[in-house]
């Protein structure tokens, strides 16, 4: 199936955004994309100082439009952090996913707050306004199973371990890395779960804006099981496709059956709730 993972100019204008992602979604569809998949913070600003402001509940204003443009397009989108989601007082990073028919196939709430203190460089600490997710998020496409993680989730590998061991063969992570942690891990990060795990790997960034108080990084990607880069986008606003190989992936699986000589008499990782 063919994956299409738009990297999209951020505003501060909500409905500016809007608009523009679903343009290109469409655009991605009719160059033959089965899933599309929009970054984190595709909707607002990256920043704590922007959360409460940008918020809405699901279903909302964002989580709308994205359903009706799953629907128009008969695709599958993975909606990026549309905008922060309010429920019960609180605020979480949350990523949706719509099916062809336009209903909510899953809701990941980020898991992992970024809270770093990297002196002279960055400091950030989403924990100041954000809760974090207490759950996994998978979802089934005819294709395969896929699961979802947000931007910082991508650093815990036991999780994606997770998702392969639920039989998830392609993992997907909107994320907004920066200029610091960018160049340094975000494509080793992803060849890392890639690798572990056999599994294809696609990371879908913000474009970079020179001018936001949070500049991302860009360079959404995707990784193959054998753990080459196969698609990579600079830093402008772009939109990437390939062609996910789901037997590439059973072949290196078979070539090297690291899945099935994992020594369960002597570790294992496992999902609690």
């Amino acid at each position: 199936f063919r994956l299409a993972l738009i990297q999209l100019h951020v505003s501060p204008v909500k409905s500016g955004n809007l608009q523009r992602a679903c343009g290109l979604v469409r655009e991605a569809s009719a160059q033959g994309a089965n899933v599309v998949a929009l970054p984190e913070c595709f909707n607002s600003p990256y920043g704590t100082q922007y959360f409460k402001e940008y918020a809405e509940k699901i279903p909302g204003e964002s989580t709308q439009k994205l359903s009706e443009v799953a629907k128009e397009c008969s695709i599958y989108l993975i909606g990026g952090r549309s905008i922060p989601e309010e429920d019960g007082g609180k605020l979480y990073n949350t990523c949706t996913v719509f099916g062809p028919d336009g209903a909510m196939l899953a809701k990941h709430r980020k898991v992992h707050l970024f809270d770093i203190n990297i002196p002279g460089k960055i400091q950030f600490k989403e924990s100041e306004t954000l809760s974090p997710g207490n759950s996994f998020s998978m979802f089934d496409t005819p294709y395969c199973k896929v699961g979802l993680g947000i931007c910082y989730d991508i650093r815990f590998a036991e999780m994606a371990q997770i998702y392969g061991q639920k039989g998830c063969q392609l993992l997907i992570y909107p994320g907004a890395f920066n200029l610091t942690t960018g160049p340094a891990h975000w494509e080793l990060l992803q060849r890392g779960r890639a690798v572990d795990n056999q599994v294809y790997v696609a990371t879908v960034s913000p474009a970079r804006d020179e001018k936001a108080s949070y500049v991302a990084w860009g360079h959404s990607t995707v990784v193959n099981p054998w753990g080459e880069v196969i698609a990579k986008a600079g830093a402008e606003e772009t939109v990437i496709y390939t062609d996910i190989d789901l037997k590439k992936l059973a072949e290196i699986r078979q070539q090297l059956p690291i899945l099935s000589q994992k020594r369960g008499d002597l570790y294992a990782v496992e999902m609690k709730k």
